[in-house]
């Protein structure tokens, strides 16, 4: 049994990841305006797992484990299963790639640095980053057929989540820059070193 509501809304992200590729994959509107709903509701468990711990003093070594990997699911299946279905335009494919290459990347760093007893905090900037691009994949699987539905056939949803895409795949850019650049500064030092400088 999971010891805290964090974990449990940890875990509750990734058991909406099938539901979410059920949902888009079914290709009607109104699945769509249930998906853009999930997901949304999903992100909303990201934001909140994180406050509701520090605020009950209840982060867990678990929760430390699942909420990246969490993170990382919801991310890569939305992507892919857009891509899969048709429903990313071509030119969003780049922005999509360089958002799944970042996250391979900083998950590897993280995993060496973890050796290393030195930790990888997540940046202000690395924060935007999540809200642009949640925000874009919440409007990209609403698409302009789910827009209408919820009377907002005026707005060019599809083309908003793809511009916002864009613009978090340039933010992925420099976050995972700064972070290969941290990470790489404790290759050259001994273990004990690398975990000293994390302590001062």
């Amino acid at each position: 049994m999971l010891p805290n509501l964090p974990n449990i809304l940890t875990v509750s992200r990734i058991a909406a990841v099938p539901l979410l590729v059920a949902l888009v994959a079914w290709r009607e509107s109104s699945t769509d305006v249930a998906a853009c709903a999930l997901f949304v509701a999903a992100a909303v468990t990201d934001w909140l797992d994180g406050r509701i711990a520090r605020w009950q003093h209840s982060q867990s070594a678990l929760g430390r484990m699942l909420d990246p990997i969490a993170d990382k699911l919801l991310v890569g299946a939305t992507l892919m299963v857009l891509a899969g279905m048709g429903r990313l335009p071509s030119s969003g494919l780049y922005p999509a790639i360089v958002i799944l290459c970042r996250e391979i990347l900083v998950s590897g760093l993280r995993e060496y640095l973890a050796g290393l007893a030195v930790g990888l905090p997540v940046t202000r900037l690395a924060k935007w980053k999540t809200g642009l691009q949640m925000a874009a994949l919440g409007l990209l699987i609403a698409g302009d057929d789910g827009a209408r539905i919820l009377g907002l056939g005026w707005l060019p949803v599809g083309l908003i989540g793809l511009v916002l895409l864009w613009a978090a795949a340039i933010l992925t850019l420099v976050t995972g820059w700064d972070y290969l650049m941290a990470g790489l500064r404790h290759t050259t030092r001994p273990v004990g070193q690398a975990g000293a400088a994390l302590n001062r």
